[in-house]
């Protein structure tokens, strides 16, 4: 039984597709000029163990705003997919970004606090509903 119900849960998460299948092409205000835009940290992706994840994960500071840029993602479905920065791989110490806009493209999370990017080292996309990891970068 407890099998089966393992089994439920992660056909759950990775058939009910309530993500967007679209490709974005957010960009920082400013990056399509010549200014010096550099990424204070950055990391690619990896598959979890319930999703595939490609594409980088990039922390800029742009007039004292931090915003995580996702760039030339592609995303496997899911029905409550969330980004988080988290102190962990399996999220326990995270920030919530909000609700993954879409599953390929360009996308940008405003950062609302200032966290210490020493301890939130991990970009994560994470099926809230299930408590699955789709995918991860650490950030360095």
């Amino acid at each position: 039984m407890v099998v089966c119900a393992g089994a439920f849960a992660v056909a759950g998460c990775t058939k009910n597709n309530a993500t967007p299948d679209a490709r974005l092409n957010e960009m920082l205000p400013g990056a399509d000029t010549s200014s010096n835009i550099t990424a204070k940290y950055m990391g690619n992706f990896g598959n979890g163990p319930f999703g595939s994840v490609t594409g980088a994960a990039k922390i800029y500071l742009v007039n004292g705003q931090y915003t995580l840029a996702l760039e030339n993602v592609a995303i496997s479905n899911g029905p409550d997919l969330h980004v988080y920065l988290s102190k962990e791989l399996q999220p326990v110490n995270f920030i919530d970004l909000g609700k993954l806009k879409a599953t390929g493209g360009n996308q940008l999370y405003t950062i609302a606090s200032m966290p210490d990017f020493t301890l939130y080292k991990y970009a994560l996309i994470h099926c809230q509903q299930y408590n699955h990891l789709f995918g991860s970068a650490a950030l360095k």
